[in-house]
């Protein structure tokens, strides 16, 4: 049996495609973007989380700890390098601000929560999302659930970073999905390496294949540019991606406008942040960077 470690199953949600939707946020991601805005999902494993604004202060966790890994003068208030990850602090904290991010799923325990929703797919036209992390790191389990959505006539939408084997998705995914978005972040091979951690030829690579396959009738493929000040909003980045788009015949993609609110989770785990924004972008920011893509439909 198939299973996959995820971050969490989340239901009603408006901000993944269309309608009402449930996410599966699965865990493991190949790429290292330092603005990660899912940081707790960068890593396959399960991970100790620290929220200071539900601590009340007990006290039970200090006597459970066998490493002595909690320390109240730390910032974090967790020393990673000591932890071990038995989560034995987490049975005696009666406020959850000690939690474990990341359990293993089957797919019938996924399945069970995604069926609570049906009538909500069906009312608003949603359905349900694979994002991450990187969904693609789990393919003969996605491959699963697909194909149980399918029979169930739930639409399936996946979101990914395009860093994947072409082989593997085409076999194990592309044929069950109803829609694919695509993030695009970086188009200089190097920038994308400096900042997300691997070369971006395999992104391109796979993005145009799904492309060339959608202009001739197969799933839909919706480019997404991240905006992250400083990194991708730059006039020559922007640019590029834009030509890039335009030879390869696309009209319609999406703009995602920074989110500063990430590095409080990154802290939650003590995840390093290598980048620090913690300003929302002026509408006069993201409208000039929308400017270079006016001859394509925003959606």
């Amino acid at each position: 049996m198939e299973e996959a470690v995820m971050c969490e199953i989340k239901g009603n949600s408006l901000d993944d495609g269309p309608g009402i939707r449930t996410v599966v946020f699965f865990k493991g991601c190949p790429l290292s973007c330092v603005w990660c805005h899912n940081p707790e999902s960068q890593s396959r494993r399960a991970q100790l989380s620290f929220d200071e604004t539900k601590c009340v202060g007990i006290g039970e966790c200090f006597k459970q700890c066998p490493e002595e890994a909690l320390d109240k003068s730390n910032p974090l208030f967790v020393n990673y390098d000591l932890c071990t990850s038995c989560f034995k602090c987490t049975e005696v904290c009666s406020s959850e601000a000690l939690s474990i991010v990341g359990d293993t799923y089957t797919v019938e325990q996924v399945l069970s929560v995604v069926d609570r929703y049906q009538v909500f797919y069906e009312t608003s036209g949603g359905g349900v999302t694979l994002s991450g992390g990187e969904f693609t790191l789990y393919p003969k389990f996605c491959e699963q659930l697909l194909i149980e959505l399918k029979e169930r006539n739930i639409n399936a939408l996946v979101e990914t970073s395009g860093y994947f084997s072409f082989e593997h998705f085409d076999q194990h995914i592309l044929p069950y999905v109803d829609q694919i978005y695509m993030d695009i972040k970086l188009f200089d091979e190097q920038e994308h390496i400096k900042y997300c951690g691997k070369s971006n030829k395999r992104i391109l690579e796979n993005f145009s294949q799904l492309n060339q396959s959608y202009q001739k009738g197969g799933v839909a493929i919706l480019p997404r540019i991240p905006l992250i000040p400083g990194i991708s909003t730059t006039d020559t980045n922007l640019e590029s991606i834009a030509d890039f788009l335009k030879q390869q015949h696309v009209t319609e993609l999406a703009i995602l406008p920074y989110n500063p609110l990430w590095s409080s989770k990154a802290n939650k785990i003590g995840s390093d942040i290598c980048y620090t924004n913690n300003k929302w972008m002026t509408a006069e920011q993201v409208e000039h960077c929308r400017s270079f893509f006016k001859d394509f439909k925003l959606i």
